[in-house]
């Protein structure tokens, strides 16, 4: 596959990436097993369409995510990549977190594991996956600023933080990005999170556009009404609410309707999904965690699909965000998110 994915810039300060971007974390064993082979031909099929921009965290598979990437990318120019790495994630042996750590001298900690296993002597845009309550995120911004200084990271950007701490943030250096959970039934971001990164100038890299498979046809037609799901224990979508039982019952009716929506266009209900989020603006750039060739071909497509005011506010009203069923995380991780404060 050959394609030539245009590029936007991230934010005000960030750098040109393309208008669709690769995010890894599902090759490392989130939404259960993952094959390497497979996942490596699924980077180089977004690199060969134009991608630029490969979204990984050190915590993803405990280093397994950015061993990965290294992998993929030994033919490949570095300069050619743009690499995003979310740090500060405190796992345990059995799989368990145990917190987040943003000080400045675990950040170099972090940082100094990552560079080593990517195999390369700086990283794009480097951010803490959450805030941690118990550092000031001035001093955090600071830390991060002095690498910056030294040139092991080129921008900084920041995950799932409300409109208060962009601001304080952003006060001390410039801010890339603010990677965050947007989609057609995660919309939270839009009442002011979004008007204050659009004010500071602070780009939007979105996860979760397909709702981690739920706003997709594999789901849909994978799963029985009444009985809810059946994921592998390892799989996120076994503890995420939105799957469970009625709640998943309750999703699917809505992602029906979005599936009418998409024969209609003769498109995938993903596609239609993808391109509502494009639709949002040039400042918003969709991270699609694909895992297979097919699937990254099938993301690319949407880029082409245009949708008139009538068609989004069609698409709107049959997949209202109110209407969704259950929260995007568990208790105990939502609790972890400034965003939802």
């Amino acid at each position: 596959m050959t394609t030539n994915l245009s590029t936007v810039q991230l934010g005000k300060t960030g750098p040109a990436v393309s208008r669709i971007a690769l995010g890894a974390m599902g090759m490392s064993g989130m939404y259960g097993a993952a094959d390497d082979a497979v996942s490596i031909a699924t980077v180089h099929a977004a690199l060969d369409s134009g991608a630029n921009l490969i979204d990984t965290g050190d915590f993803y598979g405990m280093g397994h995510n950015e061993l990965l990437i290294r992998r993929a990318l030994a033919d490949r120019k570095r300069e050619d990549v743009l690499l995003s790495v979310k740090y500060g994630a405190l796992r345990g042996p059995d799989n368990s977190f145990g917190g987040v750590d943003t000080r400045p001298a675990a950040t170099k900690n972090f940082l100094a594991y990552s560079l080593r296993r990517l195999g390369t002597d700086y990283v794009d845009i480097y951010r803490p996956a959450r805030l941690d309550p118990n550092v000031p995120i001035e001093e955090t911004i600071g830390g991060l600023a002095e690498l910056v200084q030294a040139g092991y990271i080129r921008h900084i950007g920041l995950s799932e933080v409300g409109a208060e701490t962009l601001r304080r943030a952003a006060a001390v250096h410039p801010i890339a990005d603010l990677q965050i959970e947007y989609s057609l039934i995660s919309r939270g971001i839009e009442a002011e999170i979004l008007p204050v990164a659009r004010e500071l100038g602070i780009g939007i890299t979105a996860y979760g556009v397909l709702s981690r498979g739920l706003l997709s046809d594999s789901v849909r037609a994978g799963q029985a009404r009444g009985g809810g799901a059946q994921f592998a224990p390892s799989d996120f979508r076994a503890h995420s609410p939105r799957f469970q039982g009625e709640n998943l019952d309750a999703n699917l009716l809505l992602v029906d309707a979005l599936g009418k929506i998409a024969a209609e266009r003769e498109v995938s209900v993903a596609q239609l999904a993808i391109a509502w989020a494009l639709s949002r603006g040039a400042d918003i750039v969709p991270l699609i965690g694909a895992r297979k060739p097919e699937r990254w071909a099938e993301a690319v497509a949407a880029v082409d699909i245009r949708l008139s005011e009538d068609e989004l506010a069609t698409i709107e009203a049959a997949v209202p965000a109110d209407r969704v069923a259950g929260g995007r995380y568990a208790p105990a991780q939502m609790a972890m998110l400034d965003s939802e404060r």
